[in-house]
């Protein structure tokens, strides 16, 4: 059996956005950057970089979520990675993978 699972700290690179699905269901998205820094070995310079990830919250964690933190925020996301795909109204094919 294939376990996936992702455990990510970072902060909020944005407020949460709270919608409700046409049955009442709550959907929160929000943006984490993660940052990771080290000493380049050659030059003794410190160097970083950041990732940035797309994370969906249901339910009562959702509204939980939108309620209580804000851009800028330190979190730890504990969750499951999920693709989607879909077409634009350009024809064009897009995909992403989400944090859920």
């Amino acid at each position: 059996m294939a376990d996936n699972s992702i455990t990510i700290v970072g902060n909020l690179t944005r407020d949460p956005e709270i919608r409700y699905t046409a049955s009442g269901q709550a959907n929160a998205r929000l943006g984490i950057a993660v940052s990771r820094r080290w000493q380049n070995r050659q030059t003794q310079e410190w160097e970083e970089r950041t990732s940035f990830f797309n994370v969906v919250c249901w339910g009562d964690m959702a509204e939980n979520v939108s309620d209580s933190v804000a851009k800028g925020t330190r979190v730890v996301v504990n969750g499951r990675l999920e693709q989607r795909s879909w077409e634009t109204e350009q024809g064009e094919k897009r995909s992403v993978v989400e944090v859920i």
